[in-house]
């Protein structure tokens, strides 16, 4: 199973790419995360925001893998503890198909993209920047995919 985690953004800094490389690397093959940058949009000064979710929207889209589960990250999802996470890592495991793991520019997700959703999950009520998204993203899988494997990462 791949876990696709497709984000508006692209050219972060330094430390992002290798945070999250720190922790993809670790995932084994049955396991992979594996990046996906959309480009956002050019935003002018008085931006049509709604044309602009609608353009992320249609590049997040045209990225997810066919058949993939989608789980759109949202601040108003589900909260997971890393115990919920292993659960549901193991269970997309169990089904044998990717997961699109989404991750909306600014302005959030294009609504008919959150209404294709399977999950919508919450990595806090906090606004994160999206550089920090990704690193904890890539963190949080590698330990909840330890726990269910029983490494010792985890404790």
């Amino acid at each position: 199973m791949n876990i696709h985690l497709i984000a508006v953004g692209q050219r972060m800094p330094d430390w992002v790419g290798q945070g999250y490389d720190a922790f993809a690397k670790r995932l084994p093959h049955e396991c992979r995360l594996v990046l996906h940058e959309i480009p956002a949009p050019k935003r002018g000064k008085n931006p049509d925001i709604d044309r602009l979710r609608r353009d992320e929207g249609e590049r997040i889209m045209a990225t997810i893998p066919k058949g993939a589960r989608i789980v759109a990250l949202e601040v108003e999802g589900k909260q997971w503890s890393t115990e919920q996470l292993s659960k549901h890592i193991g269970d997309w495991m169990g089904e044998g198909r990717d997961v699109a793991l989404l991750v909306g520019g600014p302005d959030g997700l294009d609504p008919p993209l959150s209404k294709r959703a399977d999950n919508h999950w919450s990595l806090s009520p906090l606004t994160l920047p999206h550089p920090l998204v990704r690193v904890v993203i890539a963190e949080q899988v590698y330990r909840a995919w330890s726990l269910l494997k029983g490494h010792p990462y985890h404790r």
